[in-house]
């Protein structure tokens, strides 16, 4: 026979499942509504902002946000990070244009190479898998924390980037790639088809194959993903390498779209991929997250930084803005993994 408290008790339960069904429905669509929130308060406040040329703007300038966050995404599921997506984005942009323009010279052996535009950018990409492999290694190899290994890239990645250019743009890199970060097709920008078979791909690699389950597994737990089998080095590595490669990619759009390789492109850009991911629900601690989450934080932190615009905030304002959201997101995500 049940006691009073028993007979209390029993009630209360499907009341709390169903408080923790609510929460755990929010949280899956807190993106979605946060984004819903700011466009509506961006269009009472701007007629400039809804409105078709605004918005393909927006979508242009994200696609490279977009393009970082992927890789971004795979580090932190991972429980790592990554600084220097930024830095690398500016030098694989800087050798494509330079390796476009400029080709290579040996004087001493009388040589030069030229480059086409498909082999430019398959150094410019293969420059920035290069460094991000190098990450890894310096992270699983040598026992580097990733926030020291990355700021340490970052720091190298931008010097090379100064020593390549000089200090200079290097402009006027022909109509055919700036077509890559300018043009149209089908009434959509490039950058947006690019940006989006880049999505496709992230979500099958993360949904439908080994890798992906690997990749949650250790951010999960890396201990026991270890012991029970999984080469976690090898998948680290293949994750910076994937981070790395995708930086360069944006590098290549940036540089596309200007039409020019500026020697301080990508400054900050690592900030806002990160706020990218938090915002976007893929915890910090590594193991939770998604690719559609990340996608949906660019898309905030695009309308974010074009509203400001939109609204004459000053660039320094853009700034403070821009870090109390990222504070706000990972307070949310800190407040979010404690309660589980």
């Amino acid at each position: 026979m049940k006691t009073e408290t028993q007979k209390l008790a029993t009630p209360a339960r499907p009341l709390e499942m169903n408080v923790r069904f609510d929460k755990a429905q929010l949280l899956r669509f807190q993106s979605l509504i946060a984004l819903f929130l700011l466009c509506l308060a961006l269009t009472m406040l701007s007629d400039k902002f809804l409105t078709v040329s605004n918005l393909w703007n927006v979508l242009r300038q994200i696609s490279v946000n977009i393009c970082i966050s992927i890789g971004m995404t795979l580090v932190v599921l991972t429980a790592g990070i990554d600084l220097s997506v930024g830095s690398i984005l500016a030098l694989s942009g800087a050798i494509t244009a330079g390796l476009l323009k400029n080709g290579i010279e040996l004087p001493t052996q009388n040589l030069f190479i030229g480059f086409t535009i498909l082999g430019a950018i398959l150094v410019g990409i293969l420059c920035g898998t290069f460094l991000g492999a190098l990450n890894g290694i310096s992270i699983t190899r040598f026992k580097v924390p990733p926030f020291v290994a990355t700021l340490a890239m970052l720091t190298v990645a931008r010097g090379l980037t100064m020593l390549w250019t000089g200090g200079f743009p290097i402009s006027s890199l022909g109509d055919t790639f700036l077509y890559l970060g300018a043009g149209w097709f089908l009434g959509i920008p490039v950058p947006v088809w690019i940006t989006t078979v880049l999505v496709l791909i992230a979500i099958f690699i993360t949904k439908k194959t080994r890798l992906g389950t690997y990749i949650y597994a250790i951010g999960g737990n890396e201990s026991a993903s270890r012991l029970s089998g999984i080469n976690v080095k090898r998948v680290k590595i293949i994750v910076y390498s994937i981070a790395g490669a995708l930086a360069a990619i944006g590098g290549l759009l940036v540089t596309a779209r200007l039409d020019s390789a500026q020697p301080n492109a990508g400054i900050s850009y690592e900030l806002d991929s990160i706020a990218a991911v938090v915002i976007g629900g893929t915890s910090l601690s590594g193991g939770r997250g998604s690719i559609i989450g990340t996608v949906q934080g660019a898309i905030i932190i695009g309308v974010l930084n074009n509203g400001l615009v939109l609204l004459d905030v000053s660039p320094f304002w853009q700034q403070v803005v821009k870090g109390l959201v990222i504070l706000l997101a990972v307070i949310i995500d800190k407040a979010n993994s404690s309660d589980e």
